[in-house]
């Protein structure tokens, strides 16, 4: 979910300070893909730091990620890590309500924040010799937020409103990214209502808020990365400077987030007054991360659901004509196949006519997925996927003016203590077989492994039936 959009206005005017990608400190290998250099180590208070410089342009991106999203935010505090992205704009120590963004804007940056799955984020990109007052200011809202009453109650009553206005007053609203995951999963923190319970939201205390500010927003549960063109050394410098010395928290331990392996086909609906046709949305829960079936799975998406030459654009748009496109993803419309780390779904959403079935859709891309596990793929639709994978992987690199390379050495610093695993990634998807598409396709692309949500057009439910 992402709450705030500030300094956009501004992009126009800094677009050619923000290329990030490209320049003589990045490359290719012998085998031609891509190469970034990444400097990773640690402060003694457990701030993770990652750099990544280069100088195509005179500008920096700066990210600060910490290691709670709403997948891993307490039980009973729905809504509070979304919550959280909001309060870090109302001020710390040394900076007023909003001073944070006025000092972005003022130097000519931009800068905006997020709440995923297993994270919430800020980033900036700046024009360079702007970087160092950038790093003191992140550094004073890790110290500490301003949180008062008035904060807490005045951001309260805008997440409440961002909730009705993008989900509770929207056709099609949390669908698929809410709707599936909460049928789709059955451990509580992979299947709450991530933006949140109304309720729960309300019944936030000023203490609830500072117990969580102190556990979650400490140096031993971020990363902070610095891309662009910047002086790494004069940067470790302001970066000992400003937070060397916050205290590190005492973390609680990690929730179980597993999910068990799911044996049989799960269906969930919905009525929808404001929907003026029916959607159709489907999951399967994917392989573990880094697994070599993971990265089958990355080609799996490219042969069934990307682009017009995917399998399921062929069968449901081109060839029936049953819908006019297909969405599809791991991990799709809250970030990319990279960017989590618990368990996730591969999903795919349509929308079609009130007198088609969801069935006859169902029929179809059942025919695709029992192709996959039964034949496999030849050589030229291997070779396609890969290219596809691999434009896409560039593409998210390059997304934002660079700022997508920025996540994904996030990611993996946070999640796996290992951002080199960036220039690996060509690598290990060039490993995959077609026995091995097949072998994940047979598991995972099952029908006990799918789920399926329907929104149904019509009047409103009553009480207690479908998604609150």
């Amino acid at each position: 979910m992402r709450a705030h959009t500030h300094g956009l206005l501004a992009l126009g005017m800094v677009t050619a300070l923000l290329a990030c990608a490209g320049s003589p400190e990045s490359g290719t290998t012998g085998s031609g893909r891509l190469t970034v250099p990444i400097e990773y180590d640690t402060l003694p208070n457990g701030l993770k730091l990652v750099f990544s410089r280069d100088t195509t342009a005179p500008s920096a991106g700066v990210g600060v990620y910490y290691h709670v999203g709403f997948r891993n935010e307490p039980r009973n505090r729905t809504g509070f890590a979304h919550l959280f992205e909001h309060l870090m704009f109302q001020g710390s120590a040394n900076l007023g309500k909003m001073e944070f963004v006025k000092l972005i804007e003022s130097n000519g940056g931009i800068l905006n924040g997020s709440t995923r799955f297993d994270y919430t984020n800020y980033f900036q990109i700046v024009p360079s010799h702007t970087l160092q007052p950038i790093l003191w200011a992140e550094a004073d809202r890790m110290k500490g937020l301003a949180i008062d009453e008035s904060n807490l109650q005045n951001q309260k009553d805008v997440v409440k409103n961002e909730v009705r206005v993008n989900v509770l007053n929207q056709p099609y609203g949390g669908f698929p990214w809410i709707d599936l995951p909460m049928t789709a999963n059955t451990n509580w923190f992979n299947a709450h209502n991530f933006y949140g319970e109304l309720k729960e939201l309300d019944a936030a205390t000023l203490q609830d808020a500072s117990a969580f500010f102190k556990t979650y927003y400490a140096p031993n549960n971020a990363v902070l990365v610095v891309v662009g063109d910047f002086d790494p050394v004069q940067t470790r410098q302001w970066i000992d400077t400003y937070f060397a010395s916050i205290p590190s928290s005492q973390l609680p331990p990690p929730p179980d987030i597993a999910e068990p392996r799911q044996e049989e086909e799960r269906r969930g609906t919905r009525t929808d007054p404001q929907a003026t046709r029916p959607a159709l949305g489907i999951a399967y829960h994917v392989p573990p991360r880094w697994t070599p079936e993971w990265f089958a799975f990355g080609l799996i998406d490219q042969i069934l659901g990307q682009g017009r030459d995917s399998r399921l654009f062929d069968a449901l748009v081109q060839k029936s004509g049953l819908t006019g496109d297909v969405n599809a993803g791991i991990n799709w419309g809250l970030g990319n196949m990279f960017n989590y780390e618990g368990p996730m779904l591969w999903t795919a959403s349509l929308y079609h006519d009130r007198d088609k079935s969801p069935d006859l859709l169902l029929t179809l891309i059942e025919a695709e997925m029992e192709t996959l596990r039964t034949t496999p793929v030849d050589a030229a639709t291997l070779a396609r996927a890969q290219t596809k994978i691999r434009s896409s992987f560039y593409s998210i690199v390059d997304e934002f003016s660079g700022l997508g390379k920025l996540d994904l050495l996030a990611s993996f610093a946070l999640f796996d203590s290992d951002p080199t695993r960036f220039n690996r990634l060509e690598e290990e998807f060039a490993k995959v077989t077609p026995e091995l598409i097949q072998e994940t396709a047979k598991e995972y692309l099952r029908p006990g492994n799918r789920t399926v949500y329907t929104i149904v057009p019509g009047a409103k439910e009553s009480a207690g039936n479908g998604r609150n």
